[in-house]
């Protein structure tokens, strides 16, 4: 039995009991091959809930503090984010984002599942904020599907600054996948990564029933 499948019969039902997810339009994420999972991101527990409700493992980019943590809570935390699928990376830096985006590329090439959350950041006040260019580069280099998705009260149950998560109910909630064939070779052309990523970002917008600002969260939390 794999970590991955050890952590879904373990902790699968405390989630539902918790949590009690509705899942819709699962349905929509191929039984196989390449696929980027793009959603909105509320809340530190939205990176927990996704590889649980899920058939096929998710694989994601996190940071490395998550898994280089001291003491048993660190070790802990090491354990269960590299089982569910979470693959460590540097992301500070000049090299951070391009390491990124070449392991997102990897994962695809291996016919994996790779969840991304195109914001780069949690939402600074429940918000959806304008995506970055990598979903689209991903999805233009590898010819990956994109399916969306929307976290729905998450940030119910974690309010930003919060400990522990509370009994909340929460949706989970995937789109039909989206194609951008007739874009390739055009993964250089800034205005095809713009197009393609406020695509993407549009049919979040539609999922989750989120206000939409038109700036990076990054920028907004640093205002």
């Amino acid at each position: 039995m794999s970590r991955f499948t050890l952590i879904k019969a373990v902790l699968g039902p405390i989630m539902r009991l918790m949590f009690r997810p509705r899942v819709e339009g699962v349905e929509h994420i191929p039984a196989e091959g390449p696929v980027i999972l793009a959603g909105n991101h509320l809340t530190f527990i939205d990176s927990m809930i996704l590889p649980l409700v899920c058939d096929r493992q998710v694989l994601f980019i996190g940071k490395d503090e998550y898994v280089t943590g001291k003491g048993v809570k660190g070790r802990l935390m090491a354990w269960f984010f590299t089982g569910v699928g979470m693959i460590p990376v540097d992301r500070d830096g000049g090299k951070g984002g391009v390491a990124a985006l070449m392991t997102g590329r990897r994962i695809l090439e291996e016919g994996n599942v790779f969840g991304i959350y195109p914001e780069g950041t949690r939402s600074p006040d429940g918000r959806l904020y304008r995506g970055r260019t990598g979903i689209a580069r991903l999805t233009l280099m590898t010819g990956a599907p994109v399916v969306p998705f929307a976290m729905i009260g998450t940030d119910k149950i974690q309010p930003s600054g919060s400990g522990m998560p509370r009994p909340s109910r929460v949706t989970v909630r995937f789109g039909e996948a989206m194609e951008f064939s007739r874009y390739e070779g055009m993964d250089r052309d800034r205005y095809v990564l713009r197009a393609v990523t406020d695509s993407v970002m549009t049919e979040v917008m539609r999922l989750s029933g989120q206000e939409y600002v038109d700036i990076y969260a990054t920028k907004a939390k640093a205002a």
